[in-house]
C-alpha cells in the first residue's frame, strides 16, 4: 500500500543487490566441497560469507548433498602394561632423589636418555579440533 500511494504501480521487485543466493546448484556445491577440501576446520559461517549464500544452504548442502558432518578428534593416551609403569615410577623416584639435594641445580646435573619418540601435542579446545569428514571415513584421532 505504501509503494501505491505516491503512484508507483510496479508489481515487479527492486533489485536487491546483496540477496543471498538461495539456489543448489551443483556448481554450489562443487565450490562448498572444494573449500571444505582445501580446509577441514572451515566453519559453516565462513562458507556462507564467501560464497554469498544463506548459512541455512550451506548446512543442507553440507549435511544433506555431501553428507558430511563435523566431529572432533579423540586423544587416544597410550596404555602401559604393568611393567612399564612401575619402571617408570622407580625412574621418576630416582629423579625426585637427584633433585632433593640441589633445586637450583639439578637440570645441569639431568641427563636422561630414552628410545620413546615424543610428539609434542598442544592440546586444542573441542571446537578448535573439529574437522569435516565425509560419513564414510572413520573419526579423526589424534
Amino acid at each position: 500500500m505504501a509503494s501505491f500511494k505516491p503512484g508507483d504501480f510496479s508489481t515487479c521487485d527492486a533489485p536487491r543487490p546483496e540477496r543471498l543466493k538461495t539456489v543448489t546448484t551443483p556448481e554450489i556445491i562443487v565450490q562448498i566441497h572444494e573449500l571444505i577440501s582445501e580446509d577441514r576446520r572451515i566453519s559453516a559461517k565462513s562458507i556462507a560469507e564467501q560464497l554469498c549464500i544463506s548459512r541455512e544452504r550451506i548446512g543442507s548442502i553440507i549435511h544433506e548433498d555431501l553428507d558430511t558432518r563435523k566431529l572432533s578428534a579423540k586423544w587416544f593416551p597410550k596404555c602401559l602394561n604393568a611393567d612399564q609403569k612401575r619402571q617408570r615410577c622407580q625412574s621418576s623416584e630416582q629423579i625426585l632423589d637427584f633433585f632433593r639435594p640441589d633445586p637450583n641445580d639439578f637440570l645441569s646435573r639431568l641427563v636422561t636418555m630414552d628410545e620413546t619418540w615424543l610428539y609434542h601435542h598442544d592440546p586444542e579446545t573441542k571446537q578448535q579440533s573439529m574437522k569435516w569428514r565425509h560419513s564414510a571415513h572413520p573419526a579423526p584421532k589424534n
